[in-house]
């Protein structure tokens, strides 16, 4: 499979320097600052970058876990929310808020809970961030 990439810089101080984020697809390319990652300054950030990362890939992967049961849904909408924070090491994502609303004809709440927990834990952006707690909130719409 291909890799997928994408580049940052960062020019000046951590206060008042600013920095840049683009997808290596070039459909997205954005700047970012101290005020945007740690403030309430509008611009993007690369924890806003790693909650749409999430999102895209745990639907895409709910998605494919109601097919493979046999209860395809007719829509899956993704929010994830990540939580900057510290830890003993300093900055962390310590958190993550993924909410999932979902329609799926002939699946009953708890079949649906239980594919998304499930999902949860292999989603290949969920893999890469085992070290973080995601709280589920999953429910059809």
């Amino acid at each position: 499979m291909a890799g997928r990439k994408a580049k940052a810089s960062w020019k000046g101080t951590l206060k008042e320097g600013e920095g840049s984020i683009a997808l290596g697809s070039g459909l997205f390319e954005g700047p970012f600052s101290f005020g945007t990652r740690l403030g309430d300054e509008p611009g993007t950030n690369p924890e806003e970058m790693l909650s749409a990362s999430l999102a895209g890939c745990y639907a895409m992967a709910l998605n494919a876990a109601l097919e493979r049961a046999g209860t395809p849904a007719n829509m899956v909408k993704t929010e994830a929310n990540s939580h900057l924070g510290k830890d003993d090491a300093g900055l962390a994502i310590v958190g993550i808020d993924l909410v999932v609303r979902a329609e799926v004809p002939g699946l009953d709440a708890d079949g649906f809970a239980a594919i998304a927990e499930k999902v949860k834990t292999e989603c290949p952006i969920s893999k890469a961030l085992a070290a973080v707690k995601i709280n589920l909130d999953a429910e059809l719409a």
